[in-house]
């Protein structure tokens, strides 16, 4: 089910998220509200966080291909990529960004099971910008000063920025006591 995206300055985004320990029925669920959310918006990812629930969980969408990833650890490569990158939860505006040009991402699949994602370019830099969610850690912290200083400026001005925060119900699934 479509859920309501969190935007910049809702708390639950700079919180680190807890670990997965209960692989069931509502981590299943949470990971079908994540991609139905991600592809309806669309995004390239979409990170637990950015609809409220503080689990280290995310889904990624990039070159056709769909999956997610629970409880993720990143071994990035020492090559490094620059380019545009954009946020659900920062809507509208991109910014260029340096990542790892390739990653490998370990972690479980929402059964349990161990699972390891390999990518490079778009993949990498959408693996690394959710786990950086998870971690209460947005884009706009890893870029430069300057063009950080022109990103906050954007926000700022934005016309989502500031608004009414989405009316959420208390999430389903257990939270640590991070977000709602």
């Amino acid at each position: 089910m479509i859920q309501p995206i969190r935007l910049f300055g809702d708390p639950v985004l700079r919180q680190r998220a807890v670990e997965v320990v209960d692989f069931d029925k509502e981590l299943r669920k949470l990971v079908e509200d994540l991609t139905d959310t991600m592809l309806d918006a669309p995004g390239a990812g979409l990170a637990a966080p950015q609809i409220g629930v503080g689990l280290r969980v995310f889904t990624w969408h990039v070159d056709g291909e769909t999956g997610h990833l629970v409880n993720p650890v990143l071994d990035l490569s020492d090559e490094e990529q620059f380019g545009p990158e954009g946020c659900l939860s920062i809507p509208e505006l991109s910014f260029d960004c340096r990542r790892a040009l390739s990653v490998v991402a370990k972690g479980f699949d929402m059964h349990g099971e161990p699972l390891t994602i390999e990518g490079s370019e778009l993949l990498a830099r959408a693996l690394q910008h959710e786990t950086d969610h998870l971690d209460g850690v947005l884009f706009i912290d890893r870029l430069d000063d300057e063009t950080r200083k022109a990103a906050k400026k954007a926000i700022r001005e934005a016309e989502w920025f500031g608004a009414e925060p989405p009316r959420v119900k208390v999430s389903p699934h257990p939270t640590g006591g991070l977000g709602l």
